[in-house]
Formats: C-alpha cells, structure tokens, sequence
C-alpha cells in the first residue's frame, strides 16, 4: 500500500490556449508529489490486467459538532466533498502511468472510497495483478 499524505487533489481540465491543451500547474505537481512517493514507498512495476483500491481520507472539519463528529465515528455520515471520486482516481492512475504500470487501461477493477479520519488528511492506494 502506498499512502500519498497532504491534501487531496483532483484530476483538473486542461486549460486550451490558441488550440493547445496545458495542464493547470497545481494538478502536474500533485501526480508528481503522488509519483515520488510511490517510488519513495518501494512501489513495483505491475504487469497485466490490475485491481486498484483508492481510500481518499478526509481530515474531520473543526467547525463539526461533537454530535456530527460522533455520528462521523460510528460510521453514519461520510464525505460528499469536492473533488468528486472520478478526479481521484484519474490523477491518481495517470500519475502511476509508466512508473506502476504501463497505462491505466490495464486497471480493469477499480474502487474508490472516501472516508473521514482523525488522522492526516491522505489518499491510500493499492495496487494488485488479478
């Protein structure tokens, strides 16, 4: 399992300028930041088709209620916050291209969860050959 820490970041549009596509700079810096860590964290090149789980942890917000923090801890509520789970995994998986794999097509299962902790704010990814 690699654990990329720090705040979590979707996969941006590029931008178009006089026909030509540039992508925003704060999405190239967070593949990058996800790429050093993966190889920081002993990450493998993985071949063939791939199953890949992406736990995208949320710090619980201080302005929440104890209430709202408690019924957060017993698993009741769960974030609906920006960026959605497809921009998760899309800069996730595009960041690992040619490092973890060849390209993300070979990911042919993929589940994308978020949650809230107590702990640092993280995205935990893992990937496997099926």
């Amino acid at each position: 399992m690699i654990i990329v820490e720090g705040k979590i970041k979707g996969k941006a549009r590029p931008r178009i300028f006089n026909g030509h596509g540039v992508t925003p700079k704060d999405t190239v810096e967070y593949e990058n930041w996800v790429k050093m860590n993966y190889k920081q964290q002993g990450g493998k090149y993985l071949e063939g088709n791939l199953k890949a789980i992406i736990t995208a942890y949320y710090k619980i917000p201080k302005s929440y209620s104890k209430k709202r923090i408690q019924s957060i801890k017993n698993g009741l509520e769960h974030p609906t916050k920006k960026p959605d789970v497809d921009n998760i995994a899309k800069i996730i998986l595009d960041a690992l291209n040619k490092l973890a794999y060849d390209d993300d097509k070979q990911v042919i299962d993929l589940t994308v969860i978020k949650r809230y902790t107590e702990e640092k704010e993280r995205v935990e990814i893992s990937l496997s050959e099926i």
